[in-house]
């Protein structure tokens, strides 16, 4: 029946089979696996993760599922670094490819705008739709406003404004421009 719900996408109810079963499954990693899927797609991200790292099989964690909704765990979780991390082991791919825009959009959405920025300019060099320039935009105006409020070290805008070199459109020096003032004014080195 949880198969059956899972298909569905009706997740709750999956929990309700699998919770009942959990204790004679623990250490399976079929079972594990279906059983973070379900958690992640809840919103337990936190139980979600300890149970995506139970599973041990290489086949399963090395699938593009799997390190999807491990990579949307961690953020989640602001763990964005980890997500990276695992983004950097992946070779070069359609799945790889995939992950990294998963990581660019949640990272986005949780406010983490260094990874956020990080994954749109590698985006934005494999292909260059101008979708990617405005999320790389974004996230760096953000990281630049979390530089600002001392959410993030002032260092950090060093790599921003390299980040945003990366790019060929006209707006860059514009942005630049403002973010080097602030930092003249602000006694902040970024050459």
């Amino acid at each position: 029946m949880a198969s059956c719900y899972f298909l569905l996408k009706q997740f709750e109810d999956v929990l309700i089979y699998l919770n009942s079963i959990k204790s004679y499954f623990y250490n399976e990693d079929p079972f594990n696996y279906n059983y973070g899927q379900a958690k992640a797609a809840t919103g337990s991200y936190k139980e979600a993760e300890e149970i995506f790292l139970m599973i041990q099989a290489e086949k399963l964690k090395s699938d593009y599922v799997y390190l999807g909704w491990l990579a949307r765990c961690y953020i989640m979780n602001r763990k964005p670094r980890l997500a990276w991390e695992l983004y950097l082991k992946q070779e070069t791919s359609s799945e790889s490819f995939s992950l990294l825009q998963l990581i660019a959009n949640d990272c986005y959405k949780m406010g983490q705008f260094y990874y956020s920025a990080k994954a749109f300019d590698v985006l934005e060099r494999l292909d260059p739709n101008p979708e990617y320039w405005e999320g790389k935009r974004g996230a760096c105006i953000g990281l630049f406003q979390q530089i600002i409020a001392g959410h993030e070290p002032r260092e950090t805008l060093r790599e921003v404004l390299a980040i945003l070199r990366n790019t060929g459109n006209a707006q860059v020096e514009y942005i630049i421009r403002i973010m080097k003032k602030w930092a003249k004014d602000n006694r902040v080195t970024v050459s």
